[in-house]
């Protein structure tokens, strides 16, 4: 059912994340499945551009594709069936996009639990819930 699944990571906090990837986990192992381990990285404000060196946003994608590899190995899914992807955007549209571009099952995202500011403000897992074209599964933290 679910063969191929989808898990966005805030590197900055991948204790969030490990929830998400632990139920990636049984659920590519029941169902054979595939993992792709996301990671988004903001865009540089121009008005910032000046002041980074001109290989910066190259040194940070580096950077996460070396963070996603630890990640993946630490995970205990086979190497074989999990991967890991960095993009450059949005948060909440680039994950979007992955799902589409991989043809996801399935998108397994940790959230925290509901505040105030949330319910007013909105959350990135509250987009990709509404405008996933998959199945989208919340584990709350």
């Amino acid at each position: 059912m679910f063969k191929s699944i989808l898990v966005p990571i805030d590197l900055a906090d991948t204790d969030l994340a490990k929830p998400a990837i632990a139920t990636a986990a049984t659920l590519s192992q029941t169902w054979s499945g595939t993992v792709r381990l996301l990671n988004v990285l903001p865009m540089t404000p121009v008005m910032l551009a000046e002041y980074v060196p001109a290989d910066f946003d190259e040194q940070q994608r580096q950077t996460s594709e070396e963070a996603l590899a630890i990640v993946a190995r630490e995970s205990g899914i086979e190497p074989a069936r999990i991967s890991s992807v960095v993009r450059q955007g949005g948060i909440y549209h680039e994950i979007l996009e992955e799902a589409m571009h991989m043809k996801a099952d399935l998108i397994v995202m940790t959230s925290h639990r509901p505040a105030m500011r949330t319910y007013f403000l909105g959350s990135n897992a509250g987009h990709v819930v509404r405008y996933a074209k998959c199945s989208v599964l919340v584990v709350r933290h």
